[in-house]
């Protein structure tokens, strides 16, 4: 059943027009979405946009690396390189070389919660894409001749992407600490003992367990109607049989009773590097009505250098050179809000450590004041405005909250909810949150050697998506 609607995008009242966020002037920019779905279940979301006679196709499976059965990590990721090995109708090594040759682009990633496939390409070759994908969708066909060479590629690309990175091999850690009963605790690319061990009949059996027209969602941003991506989904996508798709194993935390400390000494690394990591309500999961609270809290605390805590520790104590916060509460399961920085060379990990917690009871104490927290809610929701400069950017953030069990409303809701957030919720939501006294501290050391040039940081324990 066609269910148009506008997606309103609430943005940047006070920066744009002077009036309060929340105001009339709120809802001026907008771009329209529908959704539908067909008869097989498939999920349809279209995203009209004429500026240019281009179009992005993508295809997000319900299904990632929190969905593997245990002894099988990285199953997801291997599953979605080999969508690439051909069908009965396009052989192995020729759907990229097909988009290739119609000026298109593709590529695919794969995180702890979904899988997704995209192309882009002009708008009179999206039937063309469309019956690739579809093809691929319920008729990959495999065998060892090219699923054992390409177990090759990925374990390849663990040893450049994580074992070569040493940010990337304490991230693994931290979130082995983090989640001690959530299946996050296990990283999406997998584990390299059991990465060596994956087969065919892996890569088979997790294909035809979740990849279903009834478990995925199609969004199709650009040069488009959605009539018109309505009649292209039924002709190619329409044919394909839906079958029963397991339940989302979701976990529950069991109650932190202790702290953790992790520190690791690297002579990759030329200086510092510090985080702690919290547990934290999600969209879905915990009190998630405090995700939109933690949302303003991040980006008040570290989200630029005018943020509390670039002020305190960089400008005013002059502990560090860089630090700031962050925090993604899309997963299905509970989230993590990180505070990360780079001490100064000169001062010890004691010295920077208890800056840094008085000014975090400060905070917890006193709360935030209202002025940071207006700032904060006006540049999320620039945010938004500028993420409708891609097509791209629009489908992917479509697509993740329809492919994590979110809707359309949720999209069109979330500046809204963010203009609604106040300083209480957001300083309640910290004193939740922030507890030391169960969370994971990780330091990353240089070694006596090490290379001499600073480095701001990367903030740690992003939402992890490999290629």
């Amino acid at each position: 059943m066609n269910r148009a609607r506008s997606l309103v995008l609430a943005l940047v009242a006070a920066s744009l027009t002077g009036l309060p966020v929340g105001g009339e002037a709120a809802h001026a920019a907008a771009f329209p979405a529908s959704t539908f779905t067909l008869e097989n279940g498939l999920q349809v979301a279209v995203l009209p946009n004429h500026r240019a006679p281009i179009v992005t196709q993508m295809v997000w499976y319900k299904v990632g690396s929190s969905d593997e059965p245990r002894g099988v990590s990285g199953i997801a990721h291997f599953l979605e390189h080999l969508m690439f090995k051909g069908t009965k109708d396009v052989p192995p090594g020729q759907f990229a070389r097909i988009v290739a040759e119609n000026g298109g682009r593709d590529n695919a990633f794969t995180t702890h919660d979904y899988t997704g496939f995209f192309e882009n390409v002009a708008s009179d070759r999206l039937p063309l894409v469309m019956r690739l994908e579809a093809d691929r969708m319920t008729g990959l066909v495999l065998g060892d001749a090219v699923v054992l060479p390409e177990r090759d590629v990925i374990l390849e690309e663990r040893r450049t992407r994580i074992d070569n990175s040493p940010d990337a091999l304490l991230g693994e850690q931290i979130d082995a600490d983090l989640y001690m009963n959530e299946t996050y605790h296990t990283p999406t690319i997998g584990w390299e003992s059991e990465m060596h061990r994956l087969t065919t009949a892996d890569a088979i059996e997790f294909y035809r367990t979740w990849y279903a027209p009834n478990n995925a969602v199609l969004v199709v941003a650009g040069d488009v109607e959605p009539d018109q991506v309505r009649a292209l989904a039924e002709k190619y996508y329409g044919p394909l049989l839906r079958h029963p798709v397991p339940a989302h194993l979701r976990l529950e935390e069991p109650p932190k009773v202790a702290a953790t400390r992790l520190t690791m000494t690297s002579a990759r690394v030329g200086t510092v590097s510090w985080s702690r990591s919290y547990l934290a309500p999600s969209y879905q999961m915990g009190k998630t009505a405090e995700a939109y609270a933690l949302e303003v809290l991040a980006l008040a605390l570290g989200g630029s250098e005018t943020s509390r805590l670039y002020r305190a520790l960089v400008l005013d104590k002059g502990v560090a050179i860089a630090a700031g916060a962050d925090y993604d509460p899309g997963n299905r399961g509970l989230a993590n809000f990180v505070i990360y920085a780079t001490p100064k060379r000169d001062v010890p990990i004691p010295a920077f450590e208890a800056a840094t917690e008085q000014e975090i009871a400060a905070i917890l104490q006193k709360g935030l004041d209202p002025g940071e927290i207006a700032s904060a809610k006006k540049r999320l929701q620039a945010q938004m405005l500028f993420a409708q400069d891609s097509l791209e950017g629009t489908a992917r953030m479509v697509g993740t909250a329809l492919a994590t069990g979110r809707t359309l409303d949720d999209v069109e809701n979330w500046a809204d909810r963010i203009g609604a957030v106040s300083a209480q919720d957001v300083n309640d939501a910290a004193r939740d949150v922030l507890h030391d006294d169960f969370a994971v501290t990780a330091v990353l050391v240089p070694e006596a050697n090490a290379g001499s040039e600073p480095v701001a940081p990367v903030a740690p324990h992003a939402r992890e998506e490999v290629q």
